[in-house]
């Protein structure tokens, strides 16, 4: 021996001891040990796989030879720098994939240049050459491969046809052929051994289908009879070769990932998860890594359920790495952060273990060996110094993820025995009554005969019996659920009003069913608001947001949602149905978080207008940005542009079901600047007040323009200016005093924001301005009767518009000598700048502003209970007494 084999020899000894492997080929191969000393101080990549199999297998008669030489190297390199503490657990998945994908494509490469010498090359009906498509599956698919591994392959090809030599076959037939030969190059045991063991029973049909399938004829199967465990394999699904993938793709994606929150695979996924606990329950299971209780297939279980019921609506999800799943998962909220820490710990510990159990004798074995030898020599390789230390730490492994594992997959905790008394189409009303009345409900008789209805109901009755089992299941559960409300009757019915809106729709019934905490948020949540219950019916994909309750509970950062918001638009930017569901799906997801918020009593009145507030801007700049990248004739990147707001949200103050009071404006004296902003404008109310799957955005008024109606939808800065000062009437400056620029070009918003100014300072009569707005004040009062006994928290002397007109009459009176009071900061600040500068009573201000509030805060209430702004007389009596009071200071009249 060298002193180069010599001193390898000496280096390689832990590794040589850990692996028989190691030592045969090294005494097999006597090229390997040089190869090896030239390369071992770092990873192997593609460009060096490329490059051996370009000198060792030029061509199908050296084919295979060459491969099984570069997987010697490649395996012997990895286990090498593996076992030797030089290899992080991802450079070995690394390298192992490396080694299928450049083996396979290599191969393939080869074949088909020898098929179709014999017979003339595939060609698409484009007359453009066609490769056949190998999708790698499993743990090569997610680029995770072990390193005695098989690998899944399925074989796809672009369409049918013919090719063109003088030997002429179908390309099914060419296909197969090439699948065959690359099977044999790969899989194929000589004297070099082999590359791969390749496995096939993932295509469709299993092993009594075609070794080749055309794209139309995956499409159709998956379509017609695609299981949900076709889903979890296909979500790793990876070409490593081949064209038309784009066409491929547009195939798998909706197959695996469906547009919705797809909590109806769950039941599917449930009974894979009782197959996987019954198999790993056996006892030869107990040794098994990869297939017994807590082992890796769990851990892989866990984070694909996941993708398949989120990741047709979150792509970020869409990722074929288990890890990076993980990770994922714990950034996003869906799993807590320790749960993800745990299941990536065993997984990186499992996956070490399983390839030293493989390195022995570079078999496929996921048993920890009987013998006492061999368990210590592996726990050796593991860093351990004995068996024991190994077997605990898997044991402490196994046992986590197994917890995790139930916990994810438990069942629904089951209800009372009597439940069926509750949704028996058999049993006379009287029963239900009777049934009712024993959980407390008040009004037995009208709860019984709504649920009765809608056990008769031309809805249910149309039902599969799969969806009618799942609503029996669930029924039960909102009356016990219900039972314990203050309102009973109403929350039922309200939960009554939900199911029937959603009842046809499995993925909310199973998301009700599978998730008690869902369950639970939802009844709280409906017997506190019943704007909250109505807002929940018309937009059912936010009860994903129940499940969650950190989720709920967290405050939004804007400017981070921005960011997210604007990527989900961008990757769908091809599909514009898609991104305005994206638009109201995001949006009502926040509107329900910050709904959830308030009933909490997280936030002040005042807090939820900006909120929301904050929330409608976003949307409007971003709808603004996305409406003109879609304008052909757009004569500019970045439209010289800006939305102007009124009312609520220019004022910051705006509610759950507001109006949008917004105008356009724009500077440019391009030609076709008009034209495109008509258009911009245009569009961007379609795309705010359109109904679409996903439901509505806002109502957009926009008559505060220049000339309400009759004028132009959108207007030139300059012209805008000319006008208010020439022509606005008094209640347009009013309006002004409430209007902000909130979207569009900064330049044009600053302009506006002077003008605002300009407009706002300018000295009036004090008398004359009193008068006129105390005329306009009554004509919203002779609009607006009285009831008798009953108060209108709004319209009535001492509410709500009384006190924003005594403000609008403070800043134009006076805002031509104190600037201040042109800040738009909201009514209640603004009576207080207004006390500090001595224009009105400093404790008669803060009483009326203390006032204000409180019907602010009463009006809210009403609206989350689907009130309207009528009270008894006697309500809020003081407050209202505290804004007149301010009224008659302000302008002499009670």
């Amino acid at each position: 021996m060298d002193a180069a084999s010599e001193y390898l020899t000496e280096r390689l000894a832990p590794a040589l001891a850990a692996s028989r492997y190691l030592q045969r080929e090294l005494n097999g191969r006597p090229w390997l040990a040089q190869a090896l000393a030239a390369s071992l101080d770092k990873p192997l990549h593609q460009t060096e796989m490329r490059s051996f199999l370009e000198r060792e297998a030029p061509d199908e008669e050296r084919l295979k030879a060459g491969l099984r030489r570069l997987r010697s190297w490649v395996v012997c390199h990895t286990a090498c720098r593996d076992l030797l503490g030089l290899a992080p657990l991802d450079e070995v998945f690394t390298a192992m994939s490396s080694l299928a994908e450049v083996a396979v494509l290599h191969a393939c490469d080869r074949l088909h240049q020898s098929l179709s010498h014999l017979h003339g090359g595939p060609r698409d009906s484009g007359d453009q050459p066609m490769q056949l498509i190998v999708l790698g599956m499993g743990k090569l698919g997610g680029r995770e491969l072990n390193v005695s591994s098989d690998i899944d392959l399925i074989f796809v090809y672009p369409e049918e046809g013919e090719t063109q030599g003088d030997r002429p076959l179908s390309h099914f037939e060419f296909f197969s052929r090439l699948g065959r030969q690359l099977i044999a190059a790969i899989g194929e045991v000589t004297a070099d051994g082999f590359v791969f063991r390749v496995d096939m029973r993932l295509r469709p049909y299993g092993e009594s289908g075609p070794l080749a399938i055309s794209i139309d004829a995956l499409s159709h199967y998956l379509i017609t009879q695609g299981r949900d465990w076709e889903r979890y394999a296909w979500i790793k699904a990876r070409p490593l070769c081949g064209s038309s993938l784009d066409r491929l793709a547009a195939v798998v994606k909706p197959f695996v990932f469906r547009k919705y929150l797809d909590f109806g695979a769950i039941n599917g996924l449930r009974t894979l998860h009782g197959q996987i606990r019954r198999q790993a329950a056996r006892r030869e299971m107990a040794r098994n890594i990869k297939l017994g209780s807590g082992g890796i297939r769990e851990i892989e279980f866990i984070a694909q359920v996941f993708q398949i019921i989120r990741g047709g609506r979150e792509p970020i999800l869409q990722q074929r790495s288990t890890l990076a799943v993980l990770e994922t998962l714990g950034r996003c909220g869906v799993l807590d952060r320790p749960i993800v820490a745990q299941l990536q710990e065993a997984y990186r510990f499992l996956r070490n273990l399983e390839h030293r159990l493989q390195y022995v004798d570079d078999a496929q074995v996921h048993d920890l060996p009987v013998s006492a030898t061999e368990l210590q020599r592996i726990a050796v390789a593991m860093g351990y110094d004995d068996s024991q230390s190994l077997t605990a730490e898997l044991e402490r492994h196994r046992h986590e993820v197994s917890s995790c594992f139930q916990e994810v997959f438990g069942e629904p905790a089951e209800i009372g025995d009597d439940s069926n008394e509750l949704w028996d189409s058999q049993q006379p009303l009287e029963q239900l009554e009777s049934a009712l009345v024993r959980r407390g409900f008040r009004d037995p008789g009208r709860t019984a005969r709504r649920l009765a209805d809608l056990r008769r109901s031309g809805g249910y009755r149309q039902l599969s019996e799969k969806l009618r089992d799942r609503l029996e299941s669930l029924l039960p559960r909102l009356v016990e659920g219900s039972s314990g409300q203050p309102d009973p009757d109403g929350v039922l019915l309200s939960l009554v009003n939900l199911v029937e809106a959603i009842n046809g729709r499995e993925a909310y019934l199973a998301l009700l069913l599978q998730y008690p905490q869902a369950l639970r948020r939802l009844i709280e949540l409906v017997a506190v608001s019943k704007w909250a219950a109505d807002y929940l019916t018309r937009h059912p994909v936010l009860l994903d947001e129940l499940l969650d309750g950190r989720n709920l509970e967290s405050v939004t950062s804007w400017p981070e949602f921005a960011a997210q918001l604007r990527g989900w638009l961008v990757a769908a930017e091809s599909d514009t149905e898609r991104q305005m569901d994206l638009l109201r799906e995001h949006y009502h997801a926040q509107v329900f978080r910050i709904l959830h918020q308030d009933i909490a009593g997280k936030w002040a009145v005042e807090e939820i207008g900006d909120h929301l507030s904050a929330l409608a801007d976003l949307i409007l700049a971003e709808t603004m940005h996305q409406c003109w990248r879609k304008i052909g004739t757009r004569h500019r990147e970045v439209p010289a542009f800006a939305v102007i707001a009124y009312g609520k949200l220019g004022g910051k103050e705006l509610g759950y079901a507001s109006d949008l009071d917004i105008i356009f404006l724009y500077r440019d004296d391009d030609p076709a600047a008009f034209e495109n902003y008509v258009k911009l404008a245009q569009r961007m109310m379609t795309w705010l007040s359109s109904t679409t799957s996903a439901g509505t955005l806002f109502e957009i008024d926009t008559r505060l323009r220049p000339n309400g109606r009759s004028g132009l939808l959108v207007s030139q800065i300059d012209a805008f200016r000319t006008y208010q000062v020439n022509s606005a009437w008094l209640w347009e400056h009013q309006a002004l005093t409430r209007a902000r620029f909130v979207a569009g070009d900064r330049e044009v918003g600053d302009r506006f924001e002077a003008l605002r100014t300009d407009v706002l300072r300018q000295q009036r009569d004090p008398d004359l301005l009193a008068a006129e707005i105390l005329a306009m004040r009554q004509r919203l009062y002779d609009s607006h009767p009285a009831k008798e006994g009953l108060f209108n928290l709004k319209d009535d002397p001492g509410g709500l518009v009384d006190f924003e007109f005594i403000v609008q009459f403070l800043v134009l009176c006076h805002a031509h000598r104190h600037s201040e009071l042109v800040a738009n900061l909201g009514n209640i600040a603004l009576s207080r700048i207004a006390s500090e500068l001595g224009l009105i009573d400093g404790d008669r201000a803060r009483a009326a502003a203390n006032g204000y509030r409180t019907l602010r805060r009463v009006q809210h209430r009403q609206r989350l209970n689907n009130g309207d702004n009528w009270l008894p007389e006697d309500h809020e009596k003081g407050e209202r007494r505290a804004i007149r009071a301010l009224w008659t200071e302000v302008f002499g009249s009670a």
